[in-house]
């Protein structure tokens, strides 16, 4: 199964829920997903356990309720926002000083296991999404049956992925057309 990837990181770690895959069922699928996002996620050093996978699957239902609810505009569910909360606060980034190759560089770390840091950064980029100005404009793919979500980069796009969604929607659509004439 192909997953969305490239929306900001709290709607790519939502669209690991596809409509027939979950990529938080094995550690193998979401080793790929993180993979996939090395350039902005550290991963843990090891794949995560079942209980690992599951504090993210119950992460990502946090992010995906609070998102929703601003999607909707109504209030979040306070325990969307505690858990959100909970997770950035168990692994704090801070700023090291190291001294490498002649010169003073900073380096981001943070405290806590591999499990806390990656649901802090997962976290935290939850938090910088729900908190941007454009969140309300994160819509949902109109492809049939469809769960992805994606913050569209123009306003009159209506898919997840033109190739996969929209191709869909237009073969359908072609083939209706044609079966009628």
């Amino acid at each position: 199964m192909e997953l969305l990837i490239g929306e900001p990181l709290a709607l790519d770690l939502v669209n690991t829920r596809a409509r027939d895959f979950d990529a938080l069922d094995a550690p193998a699928d979401f080793q790929t997903w993180l993979a996939r996002q090395a350039d902005r996620l550290t991963a843990p050093a090891a794949p995560l356990t079942a209980d690992g996978l599951a504090a993210v699957r119950s992460l990502r239902g946090h992010v995906e309720s609070a998102l929703n609810a601003v999607r909707e505009a109504v209030p979040p569910p306070d325990a969307a926002v505690a858990a959100i909360n909970d997770a950035a606060r168990a692994a704090p980034p801070y700023r090291r000083l190291e001294w490498r190759d002649g010169v003073f560089r900073a380096a981001v770390r943070r405290d806590g296991d591999d499990l806390a840091g990656l649901l802090a950064q997962l976290a935290e980029a939850a938090a910088d999404l729900l908190t941007d100005p454009g969140v309300g404009r994160v819509r949902a793919c109109e492809g049939p049956q469809c769960r992805m979500l994606f913050l569209p980069a123009h306003p009159r796009r209506r898919w997840c992925s033109p190739d996969l969604c929209g191709n869909r929607v237009r073969v359908a659509r072609y083939y209706k057309r044609h079966k009628s004439a």
